[in-house]
């Protein structure tokens, strides 16, 4: 062969090795970092905003750790709301909306994650399992409130705990707030790696009651079409309720009267689901 073909053929060959070699290594980096720290990623753990009190109710988890959970009793509700929170507020900053919800009508039951507020431990995909399986064992055991009267609402990372537990009893209904198909596809879009958490597009599917969707159009954290891909796989009966305007964390006066609608709308839909 010429020597003027083969010096550019082993440059060429040579480059590629590295370029392979480049890509490998980063992807390698990719998994460690997501490995070691997505849990703090995606629990983000603000400073505590209350300290205990008689409003505090404690629960102990699986692995025993004590969280922190607030009931709001309303004598007149039909139905009971479990609330998991998204990842950077705890009860504190949560108690004006969830007073709120009371006052439309339902009691509601949220909770702190392990590491929130004045709960104990570390916060991980596993312990949010283990803290809403806790929440919900203390509501229906010691609180008497039956599964068939008690509705999921799950906001943000919020959803990941609540679409697991809805796959695993039978609940009156579940409500999706800015959901997302996966944690990592939040920030990656396309499915990157060999593992993920909170993988609840694999899971929506396996839900047999009613699921209302909201998600914020605006939404740059996560964008609306995760909740629209979840919507299209997720069985009927279903409600979605896109909101105008509204991003992540913020709903305009116009909206919130919609977000309010929506889930009166939805209690109406389980309404009709028990009588057929």
């Amino acid at each position: 062969m010429n020597k003027r073909i083969f010096k550019p053929l082993q440059v060429g060959k040579f480059f590629l090795k590295r370029l392979i070699c480049y890509v490998f290594f980063i992807y390698a980096a990719l998994l460690a970092f997501a490995f070691v720290r997505s849990n703090k990623m995606i629990f983000p753990v603000p400073p505590a905003s209350y300290e205990d009190g008689p409003d505090i109710i404690k629960i102990k988890t699986e692995d025993g750790a004590i969280i922190s959970a607030m009931y709001l009793i309303n004598p007149d509700a039909e139905y009971t709301v479990l609330y998991s929170h998204g990842n950077y507020v705890d009860l504190g900053r949560l108690a004006p909306f969830l007073q709120e919800y009371n006052s439309r009508g339902f009691s509601i039951i949220a909770y702190d994650y392990h590491g929130y507020g004045t709960s104990q431990g570390q916060p991980t995909e596993k312990n949010a399992y283990r803290d809403i399986e806790a929440v919900f064992k203390y509501i229906t055991e010691k609180a008497g409130i039956s599964p068939d009267k008690l509705i999921l609402h799950g906001r943000s990372v919020g959803t990941g705990p609540a679409v697991y537990l809805a796959t695993k009893r039978n609940i009156a209904g579940l409500i999706l707030q800015s959901s997302f198909v996966t944690a990592f596809r939040v920030l990656t879009r396309v499915t990157l790696l060999p593992f993920d958490k909170f993988e609840n597009i694999d899971r929506i599917d396996k839900i047999n009651c009613p699921v209302l969707f909201i998600h914020g159009q605006n939404d740059s954290t996560i964008p609306i079409w995760h909740s629209k891909k979840l919507y299209e796989k997720a069985k009927e009966p279903k409600l979605s309720c896109w909101l105008e305007a509204a991003t992540h964390d913020d709903i305009p006066p116009a909206g919130e009267k919609k977000y309010w609608q929506a889930i009166f709308d939805f209690t109406e839909l389980i309404e009709n689901k028990i009588a057929i």
